[in-house]
């Protein structure tokens, strides 16, 4: 008989005082084969940020952690809210109250086991508690692990394209879930 994700692993909202852990997680996951297509930052960026970002961060959005049976964090997303009237991070109108998803990330040796799935369904539970209209994220052209995990999960290509500063024909394409 397996164990499931649910079973081996604990999901839950980052507290304040993990932002070491936190930090930690986050540089695992700029040194991942795949972040230069999964996140804007560099792992040289990240590395060279005072203590005090890490703090702010890890008491600042809702960053949603597995927890490994050891204690170690070994995913993690987060969901940062929009509000209709502002602009988003590429300059477009946010039109209604929505999530918006980033910084997804599952260390290797975890994936497949369910563990992602999980993430997503705490994430969505947190935004549908908020009166959130609809959540999205943002993932690049060539990453089709990822545009195929956010399909299994229920996200939709909403045919919104976001072109990557710096890197002329390079697309992001936006995934969305509704309310429902």
């Amino acid at each position: 008989m397996s164990i499931s994700a649910e079973e081996r692993y604990v999901v839950r909202s980052l507290r304040a005082e993990e932002w070491a852990a936190a930090r930690e997680l986050r540089l695992a996951a700029l040194r991942d084969p795949v972040a230069r297509i999964a996140f804007f930052e560099t792992y040289e960026e990240a590395v060279a940020r005072p203590e005090s970002y890490w703090r702010e961060r890890a008491a600042g959005a809702q960053q949603v952690v597995a927890e490994g049976p050891d204690g170690v964090l070994v995913g993690t997303l987060t969901v940062l809210v929009e509000e209709p009237g502002t602009t988003d991070w590429a300059g477009f109108p946010v039109e209604r109250r929505q999530g918006h998803v980033v910084g997804v990330y599952m260390r290797p040796e975890h994936r497949g086991c369910g563990l992602t799935e999980l993430l997503f369904d705490e994430a969505l539970e947190w935004c549908w508690a908020r009166g959130l209209e609809r959540v999205r994220l943002i993932v690049h052209e060539e990453n089709g692990r990822a545009q195929a995990f956010y399909r299994k999960v229920g996200f939709e290509a909403s045919g919104v394209t976001v072109p990557l500063a710096g890197q002329p024909g390079v697309l992001e394409r936006e995934f969305v879930i509704e309310r429902g």
